[in-house]
């Protein structure tokens, strides 16, 4: 986008000068004009839609200067349906609150990067694994990868060991008609489950990219220039990027990570950390509490605890109980004879 921006300005609007006979003067497209053009009416690799959108602008610009109408115009993001008519694409922007089982992943597109929502939900079932979104064989395998690893760390989290017997994860990415394909959507997976799991709300301000093995590491991704500036344009605040991409970020525009916040991760439990909520049991829009049985780690860990001091409790200790008892009956009993 930002390269985009700088041609534009620099070749695409001069050139379009010259073919209509416009002068500087006569017509002005501001900045905001012109990322709101390349946003919202054009989704390309190159400039090519990009300078037809402009040409379309200064051509109903010189006929207006040419009947007399006006004799310069000025264009803002405002003008731009009175132009160029309804706007043809639109980019994903970050959900409204924090919610159980929705992540914000990261993509690479042919015409750029993209921030793309990964949605899981829990039903009663008998432990199958539904995929929807139109989701390629790798994506498939990622997320299978995902949930293998979080049934092997879903006891540390407090979760019922018998729950993925008796419920069906779904899990569903939008666009519905759009394919998609990769691995780099592994750790958004991931926390997606993990937090439908758990009932731990996701940070709806922290996009995430990265591969996920059995093990729980994070691999390394491609597009992550791309990536990042998507995240920057819908309002993500905080990145987490697999350890190996860092030496990427020279890449990003200075601005850019200075709005940014970089957390690069070695494995899953990082990301955790990172994206999930620590307040234990969530609740549902409806105020009702999460399901039976899934709990946070800090749950699983007092219950453990109670388990651990009912057990605990010493012989000794109560043989002395029953002592001290037995002495205060033998005394009521003395003052009742005397």
């Amino acid at each position: 986008e930002v390269e985009k921006l700088f041609i534009a300005r620099e070749h695409l609007i001069p050139r379009q000068y010259e073919e209509h006979g416009l002068k500087k003067s006569q017509l002005t497209i501001t900045d905001d004009a012109l990322r709101a053009i390349i946003r919202n009416y054009t989704r390309e690799a190159g400039v090519r839609n990009l300078e037809r959108e402009i040409a379309s602008i200064c051509r109903k610009v010189a006929k207006d200067i040419a009947t007399g109408k006006r004799k310069s115009r000025k264009v803002t993001e405002k003008d731009l349906h009175e132009f160029l008519g309804p706007e043809k694409f639109r980019f994903e922007v970050l959900e409204e609150e924090d919610e159980v089982g929705v992540a914000t992943g990261l993509a690479w597109t042919e015409s750029g990067g993209d921030v793309l929502f990964v949605e899981c939900q829990v039903m009663p079932g008998e432990g199958d694994l539904v995929l929807t979104g139109k989701l390629g064989d790798v994506m498939q395998e990622s997320a299978k990868a995902a949930l293998t690893y979080c049934r092997s760390v879903a006891e540390r989290y407090g979760v019922d060991p018998e729950f993925f017997k008796k419920h069906d994860l779904h899990i569903h990415v939008p666009a519905g008609a759009i394919p998609k394909d990769g691995p780099s959507a592994g750790v958004t997976m991931a926390t997606a489950l993990m937090s439908s799991i758990t009932g731990r709300k996701v940070r709806k301000d922290v996009g995430m990219t990265g591969e996920i093995t059995l093990r729980g590491k994070v691999l390394p991704i491609g597009g992550l220039k791309e990536k990042v500036l998507a995240a920057h344009r819908a309002g993500v605040k905080t990145v987490v990027i697999p350890e190996e991409n860092k030496k990427y970020l020279e890449e990003i525009p200075d601005f850019i990570r200075k709005d940014l916040r970089f957390v690069p991760v070695r494995n899953i439990e990082e990301v955790f950390k990172v994206a999930l909520h620590p307040d234990g049991r969530a609740r549902s829009r409806k105020g009702e509490p999460a399901a039976a049985g899934v709990g946070s780690a800090a749950d699983g860990e007092k219950e453990k605890a109670a388990r651990k001091a009912a057990k605990g409790a010493s012989p000794s200790g109560n043989a002395g109980a029953r002592k001290a008892a037995g002495g205060r009956a033998a005394a009521r009993k003395r003052n009742a004879s005397s």
